[in-house]
């Protein structure tokens, strides 16, 4: 039975239930697989090793049996290898397929886990700054601060949290394709969202609007150097 038989007629893939009235879609997208399979699994560090291992197994056993006795040895650990990259790139495209992003204009909405499926619903004015981190493909990071108090367990985000903010987990879009793009979208969605805190009266505090590691900037995401 498919999660989608308890939502009700009309619900997206990936949203807990149908738009409200008035409430409009900007973006729906999920991870690349190659961005989650080389920055999430680290695929080619593990490749790396595993070649490394090979390596010294054949220089020992060419030093007393010779290069077949070295292919002997060192095919083993190959062939292992090759097989742990199949398991990540099959790990990767199910990440890349179970995952759904949606940003509308009033919330970010998060669909990930494979066994078992979690969606996350943001509400814009309660996400504090956003980064943007952008890769050599046009792929990118954008993970969200959420303001103190507001937590979710680091293992039930990831991959789609920032890496090593274990005790301040933030929430993250991973590698998602034309990053700049979504940030373009995303950037006066929440600036719009500021405003309208800003206007209400039953509303004292004012949030961060955006903030990047080069300073915040009102209604924008400030790109991180792109690797």
């Amino acid at each position: 039975m498919s999660e989608s038989e308890f939502l009700p007629e009309g619900t997206l893939r990936g949203m807990p239930g149908p738009l409200p009235a008035g409430e409009r879609i900007l973006w729906r997208g999920a991870p690349t697989l190659s961005g989650v399979l080389l920055r999430a699994f680290h695929a080619r560090l593990v490749m790396l090793w595993f070649a490394a291992t090979a390596t010294v197994l054949a220089l020992g056993a060419a030093a007393s049996g010779g290069p077949m006795q070295a292919l002997a040895v060192a095919g083993p650990t190959l062939l292992i290898g090759l097989g742990a990259l199949g398991l990540l790139t099959f790990l990767a495209w199910l990440v890349h397929r179970t995952t759904v992003y949606t940003l509308t204009d009033r919330r970010m909405v998060l669909h990930v886990g494979i066994a078992l499926p979690i969606t996350l619903n943001l509400p814009l004015a309660q996400i504090v700054s956003a980064d943007l981190r952008l890769f050599a493909d046009g792929s990118g990071d954008i993970p969200l601060r959420l303001p103190p108090g507001e937590r979710v367990a680091y293992l039930h985000l990831w991959p789609h949290a920032r890496p090593w903010r274990v005790s301040r987990p933030e929430p993250m879009l991973r590698s998602i394709p034309e990053a700049r793009s979504v940030a373009a979208l995303l950037a006066p969605a929440l600036a719009s969202q500021v405003k309208g805190t800003i206007d209400s009266p039953a509303r004292t505090s004012e949030p961060a609007i955006l903030t990047g590691r080069t300073g915040a900037v009102p209604g924008r995401l400030a790109p991180a150097a792109a690797r």
